[in-house]
């Protein structure tokens, strides 16, 4: 079993200030062309530029310089593995459980190896391609296989040669009402120092809009279901409520999908049920209190509660209402449910 390289933790190879400088450069790069595209507001009066359908923001790691460089520079390998998500959709769960699966046999039994998911965030164990396009060398550095990485793009806007290549996609999607309540408090916790706390008003007229960073919701999530039904052997479509509801065995699904199967002995001696222990909610956020991701936000920030059907507690009757016609619209003829 071939065993993607490690991610990088010296400094030399994988600088933060360099992405930071390389993120100020793209920005400059393609200004003059993103400025032209219709615009709304956002949050904290931040801008959204519509790009062929979908809304971008024009700073930061996922924005539509890192989208663009990604469009024109990124390359797939063959035995690529992506996974898809819309931000506060399952991505960090959906990290460490691909993550897990894909390196498992490199830290049992290896007391010289600590595992990452006990010392580090799933976002620093596997790369997103919007941060790659910064960095002045691969997170990959050899041709090992297969890569992983995770992305926030549209399956349309996706880089082209992953589609040409026929690379292997997970996408996950959640219940549209958690993902603006995951979203809401978020984003709160990112600008409430500068801007305030933003109300649940303000979060669910924009997401109702479609507008929020990556969506419209529902167009994201229809993107990659249409494709799952066109080509079902490379991508695979799952429901965050789906894999809560029966993770072991959505677990060896994944496994499956991914190329990494668990054998009979492995699943004799319980190694499903340790990767669903090891990526549990509980003990990631245990291995999460304290620090920041690379990139800078607190790693705390991205554990609030993982529950379903949170929104039920902050959603009035009516707001909900109005999700619930929506998702039925939109997603009229789907086979998705919640």
């Amino acid at each position: 079993m071939s065993i993607p390289t490690p991610f990088h933790t010296e400094p030399s190879l994988d600088d933060p200030k360099v992405e930071k400088a390389n993120l100020t450069l793209l920005q400059d790069k393609y200004k003059d062309r993103y400025t032209t595209f219709s615009k709304e507001k956002l949050y904290a009066n931040e801008d959204v530029y519509l790009y062929q359908g979908f809304w971008y923001r024009s700073k930061g790691l996922v924005s539509l310089p890192t989208l663009l460089a990604a469009q024109e520079t990124f390359q797939a390998n063959p035995n690529d593995i992506y996974l898809a998500t819309l931000p506060k959709s399952g991505t960090t769960w959906l990290k460490a459980l691909t993550f897990a699966i894909v390196n498992r046999t490199k830290y049992k039994n290896n007391s010289l190896l600590a595992h990452p998911l006990l010392i580090s965030n799933p976002h620093d164990c596997l790369p997103h391609i919007e941060n790659e396009v910064l960095r002045t060398r691969p997170t990959y550095v050899d041709l090992s296989s297969p890569r992983l990485f995770a992305t926030h793009i549209p399956y349309p806007l996706l880089p082209r040669s992953t589609i040409d290549y026929g690379c292997r996609i997970v996408y996950m999607c959640r219940n549209p009402k958690d993902v603006l309540i995951s979203l809401f408090h978020f984003v709160n916790k990112l600008v409430e120092k500068y801007y305030g706390q933003l109300t649940i008003e303000e979060v669910f007229e924009r997401f109702s809009k479609g507008i929020t960073p990556c969506g419209p919701y529902w167009d994201h999530v229809k993107s990659y279901y249409e494709a799952s039904l066109e080509h079902p052997t490379r991508i695979l479509f799952l429901t965050y409520e789906n894999m809560m509801n029966n993770t072991e065995n959505n677990v060896k699904h994944l496994a499956e999908f991914l190329g990494y199967p668990f054998t009979k002995d492995e699943q004799d001696n319980g190694v499903v049920q340790e990767i669903v222990k090891l990526c549990s909610f509980e003990n990631l956020s245990e291995v999460n209190k304290h620090g920041n991701v690379r990139d800078g936000p607190e790693k705390n920030t991205f554990f609030r509660k993982g529950k379903v059907g949170d929104s039920s507690n902050y959603l009035t009757s009516e707001m909900s209402a109005i999700l619930d016609q929506i998702t039925k619209e939109k997603f009229h003829g789907l086979n998705i449910s919640f």
